[in-house]
């Protein structure tokens, strides 16, 4: 049994469809999540700055005793992974390894992968597939908006709405096999995107994945925790916006820190 906790973080409040499929798949985990809402939004920020981002949070985990650190943000992961991976001793999980494992089998055709910009341009949802599976065909697409949306918690109005429907009109006749929601906000927006897409195309939210894998990981490596789970959630910029996100994601009220970074 191991009760040090579980770290993540994220851009914003993004990761905390993350921690809320961890919270269901491995409920007796503690979890320190930062969100850096001060520095909000990743996806339109060089390669370099999110290197510089990702290790001031990652050293600030490390103190807080943590034994092992998931990316749950779909452009720190694309990014920035592959290089904190080689500068510090800890296992660190993103976003994009577990989902590609899990779901790109066999049975998949074609994928449709959203993301932020950043994300997208790396290529490295593609990178990752094809390894994989090299049959399968990929669309992908830059859906910057809806990030910031999610920040404000925007996830049913109309802008939202009119939103994706814009990015999704062109997908509607590709009868893609599933949609990779590529960011960690968009689990939020799943019921939109089931509009637009219909109910055979399976949406793949990759918080699920990590939850499947990291359970694995966790039993194989005797890390898991047997007590019961708590966790402790901060920003590095207080947001109201986060609280009401936050509250219709976890049902309850939560307690938020501040953090300097």
């Amino acid at each position: 049994m191991d009760t040090r906790p579980i770290g993540i973080f994220d851009s914003g409040v993004g990761g905390l469809t993350v921690l809320t499929e961890l919270r269901k798949k491995l409920p007796n985990e503690n979890y320190i999540y930062i969100g850096d809402t001060k520095r909000f939004p990743y996806g339109s920020k060089s390669k370099e700055t999110i290197i510089q981002i990702s290790k001031r949070i990652v050293d600030t985990l490390i103190s807080k005793k943590v034994k092992l650190i998931v990316i749950a943000c779909g452009t720190a992961t694309s990014q920035a992974l592959e290089e904190l991976k080689q500068i510090y001793n800890i296992p660190i999980i993103g976003i994009i390894e577990p989902t590609v494992e899990n779901q790109m089998n066999e049975k998949v055709k074609k994928v449709g992968v959203i993301a932020t910009r950043g994300t997208i341009r790396s290529k490295v949802w593609e990178t990752t597939i094809c390894k994989k599976n090299p049959s399968i065909a990929i669309l992908s697409k830059e859906t910057p908006l809806l990030a910031p949306m999610a920040e404000e918690g925007w996830i049913d109005n109309e802008v939202a709405k009119s939103a994706i429907k814009e990015y999704m009109k062109d997908w509607k006749e590709e009868n893609l096999d599933a949609l990779i929601l590529g960011c960690t906000h968009y689990p939020l927006f799943e019921k939109l995107l089931r509009k637009e897409l219909g109910d055979t195309i399976k949406i793949i939210n990759t918080g699920k994945e990590i939850a499947k894998s990291l359970e694995q990981y966790l039993k194989e490596n005797d890390l898991k925790n047997e007590g019961i789970g708590t966790e402790e959630i901060y920003l590095t910029d207080t947001e109201s916006n986060f609280l009401n996100v936050a509250k219709q994601l976890f049902h309850k009220e939560i307690k938020i820190q501040k953090i300097d970074l």
